[in-house]
């Protein structure tokens, strides 16, 4: 299914559990005007349908300790073969990278990786990147600051 086939309301209910993951179903038929149990059920149906993937925290990455957040554009060594499903296994496994894009441009992949400091930052690159034969080049850039949208820009057309 395709968000053409989703209506107003569909698109209500995930405009409102976008801003607020932990909105009451009775909170939510309110908003949305219809009575609990259909609310529910629409609900469980866009989760069913793949509409709604996860309920999660946004927490603030420096309250927990991790001031240094950097992208890494990487660039894979084409003579390992099967380098990029290899990279990928790599990647994944290294628990400070929180983002892996495979993407198109001067680079294959840009990865975000948070390290509590500059130490640590440098332990992640020596001992755990370094490490990862697939990686034909990389290149750090430090985030100095973000202004993160944590929510899709979803018109509800009345």
């Amino acid at each position: 299914m395709n968000a053409h086939h989703l209506d107003r309301i569909d698109l209500h209910i995930i405009k409102l559990l976008q801003s607020d993951g932990r909105i009451t179903n009775l909170q939510l038929s309110n908003e949305i005007g219809l009575s609990p149990a259909p609310t529910l059920e629409r609900v469980r149906k866009l989760e069913n349908q793949g509409y709604i993937k996860s309920y999660h925290a946004v927490v603030d990455e420096e309250a927990l300790g991790f001031n240094v957040k950097c992208f890494i554009q990487i660039t894979i060594n084409l003579n390992v073969p099967d380098a990029r499903n290899k990279f990928i296994q790599k990647i994944n496994a290294i628990e400070e990278v929180v983002e892996c894009h495979h993407v198109t441009g001067s680079s294959d992949f840009v990865v975000k990786l948070i390290a509590k400091d500059m130490k640590g930052y440098e332990r992640i690159i020596l001992e755990k990147l370094s490490k990862i034969e697939e990686i034909g080049h990389q290149s750090s850039m430090m985030i100095l600051s973000s202004n993160v949208k944590p929510a899709l820009p979803i018109v509800i057309e009345k």
